[in-house]
């Protein structure tokens, strides 16, 4: 299990190299830093079975959308445990990427990822800018599961204020999601 605290807004983002699920888009591995647009990057922690990125799929490709409209890199990092949670095993998430999913899909298999980024949840965000710190973590917004819910828009309104230069006051939430599923 994940003992470490992470990374937090302020912090320098580590770079990596990842395998690449989504064949569609990009190398067969690749680095935050090849990742990063004019304006920064965002890494999401995701997965394939977890009910709260399901519900929050179209929202994530809306943000995905926004982000590369606003020269700014997105990915996403599925890190669970394949062996136990086999719908998140490689040739899954290779499905999961053939079926439209418009960003890369890396794939932290040993977790030393999630472990050095100290994610707790899938999905958890990570907006970084253009100088390689993370200027906000936590959620999209308040409702993964269920859009009509959402009261908020954190992730939306970080890259709204990151993009025109502004200060992110509420650069910190609780993501909300499934844990991450840690190799026993």
């Amino acid at each position: 299990m994940n003992a470490s605290v992470g990374i937090e807004p302020g912090q320098v983002a580590p770079d990596f190299e990842l395998p690449n699920a989504n064949k569609n888009l990009g190398k067969d591995t690749l680095s935050l830093s090849e990742i990063m647009g004019d304006n920064g990057a965002i890494i999401t922690f995701t997965c394939n079975h977890c009910p709260y990125v399901v519900g929050s799929e179209s929202r994530i490709e809306k943000m995905a959308l926004k982000a590369r409209n606003n020269n700014i890199g997105f990915i996403g990092i599925n890190s669970n445990d394949p062996v136990n949670y086999e719908s998140d095993s490689w040739p899954n998430m290779v499905k999961r990427a053939s079926k439209g999913m418009s960003y890369a899909y890396l794939h932290d298999a040993d977790q030393s990822i999630a472990t050095l980024y100290g994610a707790e949840r899938t999905p958890e965000f990570y907006l970084i800018n253009a100088s390689g710190n993370v200027v906000y973590r936590g959620r999209l917004d308040d409702s993964p599961r269920d859009p009509s819910h959402a009261t908020t828009s954190e992730l939306s309104d970080a890259i709204d204020l990151l993009v025109a230069g502004k200060e992110i006051k509420d650069n910190r939430t609780q993501s909300i999601g499934c844990s991450v599923k840690w190799k026993v």
